[in-house]
């Protein structure tokens, strides 16, 4: 694999101001036998892009869904803008024990999911605004300009009163995107964003990732594009089985991995 060509000019990462928006301390998860994860520690700065690379299986899609309380864990810690998330029972009866606060953190945490998952009996137009009308219970007049918008931004402004079988698969990414942006989330979650698209349409969403990397926005970022991984993070952590073998800055973690499973995994991973 040649990074030299993908990694960007470094530059300079604004400051931190407050609280890291996520942190993950000691997490274990399991799915009965199956230890998935083992003891996982990792920080999202505000700010920054935390991008999980690894292989199929190695607890990246785990450990998002855990972020933001769609998976639970059986031990360790969540603290969102650093206020824990408090459990109930231990190891695999542990739950949350706060609805509201599980609420809270959802709706300030947008996830975008590998499949769009848009409702296909709305507009796209529909499909942005639903969630901010009815669970923050926003104007649905403010929402709606917003989420033009946001359909603009993406690239799709003209799509705003198509359904979602109109468009295409990177077009039903993008609004998803939209969708997520509308929330105005402390950060974006991406589960393989580009993983179901094909590579021409990948690149319409990689240009909008890109994109919302440049505003400085809180995002972690789940995917085997190692190119694009090398062009938008700040950090990558890179996962094995169930654990962080190694983590760092992408220059060093795709220009000089220390370790020997790293380097087999770089070695493995083709870039266009």
């Amino acid at each position: 694999m040649t990074v030299d060509a993908v990694l960007p000019n470094p530059s300079p990462v604004s400051a931190d101001s407050g609280p890291p928006v996520i942190q993950i301390r000691g997490l274990h998860k399991a799915y009965g036998p199956l230890q998935v994860l083992k003891g996982v520690d990792m920080t999202a700065p505000r700010g920054h892009v935390v991008t999980l690379i690894g292989s199929s299986g190695s607890g990246k899609s785990t450990l998002l869904r855990c972020c933001n309380l769609l998976e639970n864990s059986q031990a360790g810690d969540i603290l969102f803008e650093g206020e824990p998330v408090r459990w109930t029972g231990t190891g695999a009866q542990r739950t949350p024990a706060d609805r509201t606060q599980v609420t809270r953190i959802r709706t300030n945490l947008s996830m975008v999911f590998q499949q769009f998952n848009l409702w296909s009996h709305l507009t796209i137009l529909q499909n942005v605004t639903e969630a901010p009308v009815t669970v923050l219970g926003q104007p649905p007049a403010q929402v709606e300009a917003r989420a033009r918008a946001l359909l603009a931004k993406v690239g799709i402004g003209d799509k705003a009163d198509a359904w979602p079988a109109q468009l295409s698969g990177g077009q039903q990414q993008r609004a998803a995107i939209a969708r997520a942006l509308c929330m105005e989330p402390r950060a974006l979650l991406f589960d393989e964003p580009t993983s179901a698209l094909d590579p021409e349409l990948q690149q319409e969403v990689v240009k909008v990732i890109k994109d919302l990397a440049a505003e400085h926005r809180t995002m972690i970022l789940v995917t085997h594009d190692m190119r694009l991984a090398a062009d938008v993070s700040d950090h990558v952590v890179f996962l094995h089985q169930g654990r962080i073998e190694e983590q760092g800055p992408p220059d060093q973690i795709f220009r000089a991995p220390r370790t020997d499973r790293l380097r087999q995994f770089l070695n493995a991973t083709t870039v266009a």
